[in-house]
């Protein structure tokens, strides 16, 4: 292992590291026992695993007990989250208004206490994942819209934000993918993004079809590798974060998305924050080699 370096940049990072590790060394518990009271076991969380202990997915890729992710299993809203996400989405797609009553038929009585939280969180996931704004039709009225935050052309077609529309899907993913210890099965990609209205060989109304998106444009565009490997003597296709995405983002950026998706904060997450913690750690060493080095060179002192 190469031996610490110690510019205030490192030094700081490891210190929030140490901090965070303190603060959040009790809050896993505590969020899981709070959880459990609420949480229906029919009601699994979209982002929990995309396959019970027993039959794990990718048959060599199966995850330990403490593996990273565990904590968003514990979410007793998210399915309703999802459910109101398709809801309104479908009514986007028609142009049809949507009325408060119907929210709440979804999100039925059990729930109902919660419906201005889980309104609150599907308002936040639409406008980071699909760029579409919740609006009420009228102030204090019981009917919503959503709205396009993207500029549309004289033709009627969306001439901006294209990137936009990709970085949604793609945070999502690479998501996905952080969530299942760097790398997913394509099975438990689809698993999560069903959850929120987005399905195999269906032309989604904001992403076109997801499939070619993912698999083919945000690969060749180096985001993602896409590769096939061996579950058994049965093939199947996993996802890894490609050379891009870890040039421009990092494990933190994608966990703050995610937790905003989720309707939490990353330090609630304690095991993935840990180690988005160590890779914001890690990249700012690099960073110090870079500028040492290249200090050195500029100098002329010889390596």
């Amino acid at each position: 292992e190469q031996a610490p370096h110690n510019c205030q940049r490192c030094l700081r990072a490891r210190e929030k590291r140490r901090q965070a590790r303190r603060e959040t060394q009790n809050l896993g518990g505590a969020q899981a026992t709070a959880a459990q009271r609420e949480e229906s076991p029919s009601s699994p969380s979209s982002l929990s695993r995309g396959t019970p202990p027993s039959s794990p997915a990718a048959g060599t890729r199966q995850e330990p007990q403490g593996a990273p992710g565990r904590s968003f299993q514990r979410d007793p809203l998210i399915k309703k989250v999802g459910m109101l996400i398709q809801f309104l989405l479908e009514k986007y797609t028609m142009e049809e208004p949507v009325i408060k009553a119907d929210l709440l038929k979804l999100v039925n009585k059990r729930y109902k206490r919660k419906f201005p939280e889980i309104l609150r969180r599907v308002a936040e996931c639409v406008q980071l994942v699909f760029g579409l704004e919740l609006k009420e039709v009228k102030p204090g009225g019981d009917s919503y819209a959503l709205v396009s935050k993207l500029h549309v052309s004289d033709d009627g077609r969306q001439s901006s934000g294209g990137r936009f529309q990709k970085n949604g899907l793609l945070m999502l993913v690479l998501g996905v993918i952080f969530v299942h210890g760097d790398r997913a099965s394509e099975e438990e990609v689809w698993e999560f993004l069903n959850g929120l209205g987005v399905y195999v060989g269906r032309c989604h109304i904001i992403f076109g079809e997801p499939r070619k998106l993912i698999t083919e444009d945000l690969v060749q565009e180096k985001y993602l590798v896409y590769r096939q490997v061996r579950d058994g003597n049965l093939p199947c296709c996993e996802l890894l974060w490609g050379r891009r995405a870890h040039a421009e983002t990092s494990k933190m950026k994608v966990l703050e998305f995610m937790a905003k998706v989720a309707g939490t904060v990353p330090s609630a997450l304690p095991d993935l924050y840990e180690e988005a913690l160590k890779d914001e750690e890690e990249r700012a060493q690099a960073r110090c080699v870079v500028r040492c080095e290249n200090s050195l060179h500029l100098s002329g002192v010889p390596d």
